[in-house]
């Protein structure tokens, strides 16, 4: 280290008799090494020990100071007071300022809703976890007081049950730990960041986590997993489950757990309400996020965004352009905004005062060992307070064999001092039952009196006996431990909020290649080729060419982002799009389909669906007579699936299938020949694929269905002559039906 010079004036050694001090402005040197050991270490371990870290009762300082604060103020029961109060008095036990403790006070409280089981019960504006910009109310509007759960942290407290050690200025004391009868340490979600480490646990259910400590005290090798399949956040959202990287974060304390947003698609009004978030961000972050990408031209498919929250709780509302796929759309967003993000955990604690990071069934571990210190110290002061009070009612019935001495002793003593010693000597017994019985009052020295009080001496022999019992075993501890546990998850455990969705069954986001949509001609053969032309090729085209033998069954017109479905005789379908697709002539063969689709052996498809959205119906009829109708619906996956089984019944043979945007009237013919002319309004829609349907067309013994049409007006001279009341046999053909002309497919 470089030697820095000596700067200080020369008028720095003159006499201190002209105003000067000798030595002043001289610069000391002093290896860094000592400069950190004396100033900053200090410093860095009371960040560590005294602010920033949690203990096993699961509270940092600042929490426990507030909460025991509210306790010794009275506020466990009905009665809230201002917050500024709450406030003044907890700056006796934290020197920090006022708005450290008031902030403290928002995050522990109800109305922040950033805890599963708040300590704190607001009223008033507190803000919100999920907004960065929802401040809250000053203190002087709010109040507050301690809720129903801390009766677990403070029911023993004045049992012995933890250490007492002194505040900042020594004059009052405060507990060193809080004696939780439950795990909290685990229950809510607790940060800090100290100099060189941090902490960061992640919030689990209440009543899993009970289950869990439990299972895990009868069995050391309990599977965690089993009873606590993964962390439960305040806010909700789903977590995407790892097996692997969830044993890790057990393990080890250290980890990452994906959450992502919850979502309804609201069709009616073309939009997506976005009710629950993930922990790690806020309502502001996404919006900027997703108008960030709207204006770099990355999400054109959002129309507006705003922010719909209100009493009812978060709503994020991304209004849609027509014809947008609202889950599809949500796909990208998790891709590429907040709305899926990752917890990262990191389980340090202090234990016995050092930092120690941990995995969920260790840190169990150390909380039962802490809880069995606290309920065997409990257990000991209750047996030393009924063992004082049984040695004191032991003296009075001691006077109880002859009281008119008792008196007769007091009376004749000269000196108040010499009467405790002439009743010790007068009955034998030792100062403290003296001092006792000195103190009845004179209305009191009667029989019934001292027989009353003397008959609580065999309860208390029982009491001493059972808690006595309890210190002497460890598995009778541990006992009293599990019924606490069950205590508690039967009176405050509730429902988890988030909900799990298991990693093999999401679907990465692949950005979409940007597919140019124009009109062309699609024709569909009876031997499964496919082929799609534009407008200006088929013009210029002569026939079709096909196979030998091969007709085209289904020609239409149509656009290049069509969905399009290949229905099967296999009871499949495959899902696909014109895009797919490349654009051909009429002089070629086409797309030989099931080769395309990379369909099973032997499978062929029977029927093309050219649809623009999943609306509308699918129509299936079945030789017996029975017509299944289908939505649309019921073939949308989330999961975008290229191949659905069970895409129709197979129960009876299949005759025809029809796709229809919407109501139409349909025309069926039996080997009979005879007609039946329906509406579809008058089958009821299903929305299971495999349905069987209804009977529409009553065929007698050796006949079936052989046709199904869409009906359009003019087909028939007399329409009124086939429609029945359903089911029906149907009516046989007129003479002016039969020519054939007017029926076309």
């Amino acid at each position: 280290m470089a030697k820095k010079k000596n700067t200080a004036p020369r008028a720095a050694a003159k006499s201190t008799a002209h105003g000067y001090i000798n030595g002043a402005g001289t610069v000391m040197e002093q290896p860094i090494v000592q400069t950190l050991e004396k100033n900053y270490m200090p410093y860095a371990m009371s960040v560590i020990l005294s602010r920033a870290i949690p203990e096993i009762d699961g509270f940092k300082p600042s929490h426990r100071k507030l909460l025991y604060t509210m306790y010794k103020m009275g506020l466990l029961g009905p009665r809230r007071v201002k917050s500024a109060n709450i406030v003044g008095e907890t700056m006796k036990l934290n020197p920090h300022g006022d708005q450290a403790i008031y902030d403290t006070m928002v995050r522990l409280s109800r109305g922040y809703e950033a805890l599963l089981h708040p300590y704190v019960d607001s009223k008033g504006n507190f803000g919100k976890a999920y907004s960065r910009d929802m401040a809250w109310a000053a203190s002087r509007y709010t109040e507050a007081k301690l809720d129903d759960i801390c009766r677990e942290l403070f029911t023993d407290i004045d049992k012995d049950t933890v250490d007492f050690v002194d505040n900042y200025d020594n004059t009052m004391k405060e507990p060193s730990l809080l004696p939780a009868t439950f795990p909290s340490v685990l229950v809510n979600a607790n940060t800090g960041i100290a100099v060189g480490m941090a902490s960061s646990i992640c919030p689990f259910n209440l009543r899993e986590i009970c289950e869990t400590t439990i299972a895990r005290m009868r069995d050391p090798s309990h599977d965690l997993l089993s009873t606590l399949p993964a962390p439960d956040f305040p806010g909700g959202g789903q977590i995407i489950f790892d097996r692997d990287e969830m044993e890790k974060v057990y393990q080890t304390g250290r980890g990452g757990i994906p959450v992502r947003a919850v979502y309804t698609v609201d069709t009616k009004q073309n939009c997506i309400d976005i009710t629950q978030i993930p922990p790690t961000t806020t309502a502001e972050a996404i919006i900027e996020k997703v108008i960030d990408l709207v204006k770099q031209g990355k999400c054109r498919e959002v129309a507006d965004i705003r922010d719909e929250t209100g009493i009812e709780g978060l709503k994020i509302t991304i209004d849609l352009k027509r014809g947008v796929n609202g889950d599809k759309l949500m796909q990208k967003l998790y891709k590429l905004t907040p709305l899926q993000d990752s917890f990262s955990c990191n389980f340090n604690v202090l234990i016995a005062g050092v930092p120690r990071v941990l995995g969920v069934g260790e840190l169990l571990d150390e909380w039962v060992a802490f809880r069995v210190e606290c309920v065997r110290r409990r257990t000991a002061f209750e047996r030393k307070g009924k063992q004082e009070k049984l040695h004191l009612l032991r003296g009075l019935q001691a006077i109880l064999l002859d009281i008119d001495k008792a008196v007769r002793i007091v009376r004749e003593t000269d000196e108040e001092a010499e009467v405790v010693p002439n009743l010790m000597i007068g009955f034998g017994i030792d100062r403290t039952q003296a001092e006792f019985v000195a103190e009845i009052r004179l209305r009191q020295l009667n029989r019934e009196y001292i027989l009353k009080r003397t008959e609580e001496v065999d309860q208390l022999e029982r009491d001493i006996e059972e808690l006595s019992a309890i210190l002497a075993s460890k598995a009778r501890v541990r006992t009293v431990i599990v019924k606490e546990l069950q205590r508690v998850a039967e009176k405050y455990g509730k429902p988890r909020r988030s909900t799990i969705l298991y990693k093999s069954e999401l679907q990465e986001y692949k950005p979409e290649e940007e597919v140019p949509d124009y009109p062309v001609h699609l024709f569909f053969t009876r031997e499964g080729y496919f082929k799609k032309i534009t407008p200006q090729s088929l013009r210029m085209s002569g026939e079709q060419k096909l196979k030998e033998n091969d007709v085209v069954i289904q020609q239409t017109e149509s656009t290049n982002n069509t969905e399009l479905l290949f229905f099967t005789n296999q009871c499949q379908v495959y899902k696909t799009r014109c895009s797919d697709f490349p654009d051909t002539k009429a002089s070629v063969l086409g797309d030989y389909v099931p080769a395309r689709l990379g369909m099973d052996e032997g499978e062929v498809p029977v029927y093309m669906a050219v649809i623009p959205a999943y609306t509308g119906m699918m129509l299936f009829a079945f030789e017996n007579g029975k017509i299944a109708r289908v939505d649309m619906a019921a073939y949308e996956t989330k999961q975008n699936r290229k191949k659905l089984v069970g895409a129709y019944s197979d129960k009876a043979p299949l005759t025809a299938m029809l796709y229809l945007p919407q109501e139409a009237e349909i025309l069926l013919t039996s080997s009979s020949g005879r007609m039946l002319l329906f509406s579809t309004a008058s089958i009821q829609s299903k929305s299971t694929r495999s349905t069987q349907g209804v009977a529409v067309m009553n065929v007698k013994r050796g006949q079936r269905v052989v046709s199904m049409r869409l009906y359009r007006q003019g087909d028939l001279k007399k329409p009124e002559r086939y429609r029945k009341s359903l089911p029906a046999l149907g009516a046989t053909p007129a003479p002016e039906d039969m020519e054939g002309e007017q029926l076309h497919m």
